[in-house]
């Protein structure tokens, strides 16, 4: 063979490998996800980890809270969002092409007072400075908690409690150093407050209308309608996904305390906070529609045209991929 004939050999080898490179890449299907660091959230982001074996990849965006997965969604940038139900309402609400598809934890929310102060009831906030997220799930069942207990409250000074909005991150310095008197925090970060000895729990908010939160995974109205064969993979994916964080718990407790949160919470807070906030797969259409009215009720989330949930809640997916995998 002469060099020439050499050289266009070894070019079209290059070239079919580029091909068959390309292909695999196309093969394994991109599903953009929102996510946020929280203990409750680690079986989703372990679904990138298994994503391969389930024939697709998973590109996982850390936000800060649920309403920036909203606005990623509403961007474009994202497939597939998990948050609060709260966010994902107001999502909706704002005109966002969404579906709820799973629910992926329960609970998940306390109300910790300074240990100092040995707050017992929702009524000894009478006086006191809470701190929350604004717009948070959080706030929606503190408002609920102090509707029901009969006490008024404000951002601004002269009514029974005021609010003071920090971020999650910061409510438990806010706690420590005595800026707040109480906090409605997520997990781990409520469970580290009272492990730490700076915070006592006061009550788990689920003796409202909404009991106990539902965290909603939701999709874009144009991946679950134009891309099912892959929303149906990614699924699988979640609920293989979840099933492996419930059956191995030391699994589930070393992938979030070493790979999401780098050593930065103990055992006991993972406990704690996985104790307050189960893993699970189901929502209901009662339960947002629930959510809903109590976010109309307390002002949270300013719904100028709040949505039905009977419209927007999908579980025919999340259905199928148990029925398949053999999951209750």
């Amino acid at each position: 063979m002469g060099r020439k004939a050499v050289i266009k050999a070894l070019m079209l080898a290059s070239l079919s490998g580029a091909g068959l490179a390309a292909a695999g890449a196309q093969a394994q299907e991109v599903v953009r996800l929102g996510n946020l660091k929280f203990a409750h959230y680690g079986a989703v982001s372990y679904i990138k980890e298994i994503a391969p074996k389930c024939g697709i990849k998973v590109d996982e965006h850390v936000f800060a809270k649920g309403l920036d997965v909203m606005q990623a969604i509403i961007a474009g940038e994202l497939d597939v969002g998990t948050t609060a139900s709260e966010a994902a309402i107001s999502g909706r609400a704002g005109g966002a092409p969404i579906y709820i598809v799973a629910g992926f934890a329960k609970g998940g929310a306390r109300l910790v007072g300074r240990s100092d102060l040995k707050l017992k009831t929702v009524q000894d906030l009478k006086g006191k400075k809470v701190g929350v997220t604004r717009g948070g799930i959080q706030e929606v069942l503190l408002l609920a908690e102090l509707q029901q207990n009969g006490l008024s409250v404000s951002d601004q000074p002269g009514k029974d409690v005021q609010e003071v909005f920090l971020a999650y991150a910061d409510l438990n310095q806010a706690l420590l150093g005595k800026n707040i008197d109480a906090m409605m925090n997520s997990e781990p970060q409520s469970s580290q407050a009272i492990n730490k000895g700076y915070g006592t729990e006061i009550v788990k908010p689920y003796d409202t209308p909404i009991g106990a939160p539902v965290r909603t995974m939701v999709m874009t109205e144009k991946f679950y309608k134009e891309r099912r064969p892959l929303a149906e993979k990614f699924m699988r994916c979640f609920v293989e996904a979840t099933k492996t964080f419930i059956d191995k718990p030391d699994l589930a407790e070393k992938y979030v305390r070493e790979t999401v949160f780098k050593g930065q919470i103990s055992k006991q807070d993972f406990d704690d906070a996985i104790g307050n906030s189960p893993y699970s797969y189901d929502i209901t259409p009662e339960h947002i529609q629930t959510t809903t009215d109590v976010m109309v009720k307390t002002g949270v989330g300013k719904l100028a045209r709040p949505p039905l949930a009977r419209d927007w809640v999908r579980t025919d997916l999340l259905d199928a991929a148990k029925k398949s995998l053999n999951v209750q």
